[in-house]
């Protein structure tokens, strides 16, 4: 219980300024003590107080008592608030609370949040709220503290105002607590899933709510309070401050807060300082912080250092952090060592780590258990992994279920999945209806697809009308949309886009970019980049190099490559060549281009028996 007074200044606060030299200060404090001692011995009752106070403050019971009950005998409420106080540090609740009474009806604030106090601890909840109302409404801190507390204790809307009350009075953990009110957390809510992080808010009513709390974390950070200083880190990280989160950070760490060491060495990490990150991890860790164990694992883990790193994730696990077993099964799976991490994956998945039911599914499809790997996806998928409900969708798809997979893919879809975009799009295109394929497509796309950006722009290039031959002289025409959505993803290197890239570059009379998109396509694979990139040889009168291109086209199966192969040997009167090459056409096709390979065998085969 902290002392009390009206008059004589006690250890409310417990916070004294003193601008004189200790000695100087004791040698007052004496001649203060002395000249009311003096004063009260003759039966002065203010002097009575003052100096029960003061001897009370030193912790000097019996030599408090017998003045403070003088003076409370000449009526003084600040005599009777003390001696309730020394009182209760007795042990004598009752009698001291009998005190608090008489100085609380006689006006004393303080007398009235000890004595609501007194009944709180009793379960009386509502003599204690009558009585802490009373002192609050009085202006005193603790009283407009403690009442909000009952107040927030009940989910009542009151606690607000005075927890408001308390603050603005320098009442630093109401700050904090009307902070964490204000922001509609509570004082124990940690981060999400990533490592180290705070929560902060996400949406614009919550940030609106952030803005309001920020002054109040700043008020009780700046009168020490260290989680206040933690949390207006994260604000401030979250904004980009970061110089001055991490200096809130420091202070908050410096003062034991491990959550703070924890966020202040992803801080210096992320600054590129891993070393000076990994001294604040391994604080935080000591002292029971498990995002800051699995950093120190992850750390040590990059290093190769992986008995280490798997040390660090058991004292994450240890420390409470789910986490830590995820991890664990994923230093096993880089191993090798599958049937550890099939253990450590079903343990965080039972404890609920939704990519730890996801990774496990995954081991157990690998192993050929799909069957077993079904709940465990669908489980990962119900607790929000959107890569568990892609995997669903791939499941259900390669049982020829169409239906349930593209449930899956639209709901990983709609949480942002490049890939189920891509697969909806596909699935929407299917079945004719292209608006909504477009709108998928564009959303994977965007998120990096090359396939959905090739499939994008096929949909938008089937809607433009054919391109005329370009005029002699006339300008090269500007870069359509489908071609700027072909030409991202053959910058992905997707080959079918490249070739068609090239096509688009050759129409508008750009041969020069044309050949470089059908031979970046030719090298990687592309039967069609080669095909075509023999024919703007060829028509530059480079047959040579053409013939090369055409080849490496044609025994990578293109018919047409084949034909054109034909055509020149029989040009450069070479027939039995040419006759190998028509039978590969025929063989090869399509149909077109069979027939006149077999037509050209013939005549061919007519000139050599001749």
């Amino acid at each position: 219980m902290v002392f009390m007074g009206d008059r004589a200044t006690l250890l409310e606060t417990g916070r004294f300024v003193q601008t004189r030299s200790d000695e100087d200060a004791d040698t007052a404090d004496a001649e203060t003590e002395a000249r009311h001692r003096h004063a009260a011995d003759r039966g002065d009752a203010e002097s009575m107080s003052v100096l029960g106070a003061l001897l009370l403050r030193r912790g000097d019971l019996d030599g408090a008592e017998p003045y403070l009950r003088g003076a409370t005998a000449e009526g003084d409420r600040a005599a009777a608030n003390n001696l309730g106080v020394l009182l209760h540090q007795r042990g004598y609740a009752d009698e001291a609370a009998g005190w608090w009474r008489i100085a609380a009806v006689a006006g004393s604030a303080a007398a009235a949040h000890a004595l609501g106090r007194h009944y709180r601890e009793r379960g009386d909840e509502p003599a204690a709220e009558y009585w802490l109302r009373q002192s609050a409404e009085q202006g005193h801190a603790l009283g407009a503290y403690a009442l909000a507390d009952l107040l927030e204790h009940r989910s009542d809307v009151g606690a607000e105002r005075w927890l408001r009350a308390a603050a603005e009075q320098g009442h630093r953990e109401a700050a904090y607590r009307l902070a964490r009110l204000l922001d509609g957390r509570t004082d124990d809510e940690t981060a999400g899933d990533g490592p180290g992080d705070i929560a902060v808010a996400e949406t614009p009513e919550a940030e609106g709510a952030t803005d309001e709390a920020e002054p109040w974390y700043r008020q009780a950070a700046a009168r020490g309070h260290r989680r206040a200083a933690l949390h207006l880190g994260a604000i401030l990280e979250k904004r980009g401050e970061l110089k001055e989160a991490g200096r809130w950070y420091l202070t908050s760490a410096k003062d034991g807060e491990a959550k703070a060491a924890c966020a202040l060495g992803f801080l210096l990490r992320d600054a590129g300082d891993e070393e000076s990150a990994a001294v604040w991890w391994l604080r935080a860790a000591q002292d029971g912080d498990g995002n800051a164990a699995n950093a120190l694992g992850a750390l040590h883990a990059a290093r190769g250092e992986q008995q280490t790193a798997e040390r660090w994730y058991r004292a994450a696990m240890t420390a409470g952090d789910v986490n830590g077993a995820y991890n664990l099964g994923l230093l096993c799976a880089a191993q090798n060592r599958t049937a550890q991490a099939e253990q450590w994956y079903r343990r965080a998945a039972y404890s609920g780590h939704r990519e730890a039911a996801n990774a496990l599914a995954i081991l157990l499809l690998q192993a050929g258990d799909p069957t077993g790997a079904e709940p465990w996806f669908s489980k990962a998928a119900e607790a929000g992994s959107v890569d568990a409900a892609f995997n669903l969708g791939i499941l259900y798809a390669g049982r020829d279920d169409d239906r349930t997979a593209l449930k899956w893919y639209e709901r990983a879809a709609a949480a942002g999945h490049t890939d189920a975009a891509l697969q909806v799009g596909i699935a929407l295109l299917r079945d004719g209806e292209e608006q909504a394929a477009e709108r998928h497509l564009r959303c994977a796309a965007g998120g990096g697809s090359a396939e959905a950006a090739f499939r994008l722009a096929t949909v938008l290039d089937a809607r433009q009308p054919p391109p005329g031959p370009p005029a002699l002289g006339e300008p090269m025409g500007e870069k359509t949309e489908c071609e700027e959505w072909y030409e991202r993803a053959a910058q992905q290197g997707h080959r079918r886009a490249q070739v068609r890239v090239g096509m688009l570059a050759a129409a508008r009379g750009d041969l020069e970019a044309a050949a470089r998109w059908y031979g970046e396509a030719a090298e990687a694979g592309s039967r069609n980049g080669a095909f075509n990139l023999g024919l703007l040889l060829a028509r530059e009168g480079r047959e040579r190099e053409a013939a090369l291109w055409w080849s490496r086209a044609a025994h990578a199966g293109h018919g047409r490559a084949a034909l054109r192969l034909a055509l020149l040997a029989a040009r450069h009167g070479e027939l039995s060549e040419g006759q190998r090459w028509c039978a590969r056409a025929v063989e090869l096709g399509p149909a077109e281009v069979a027939e006149r390979a077999a037509r050209l065998r013939e005549a061919l085969h007519q000139e050599l028996t001749a």
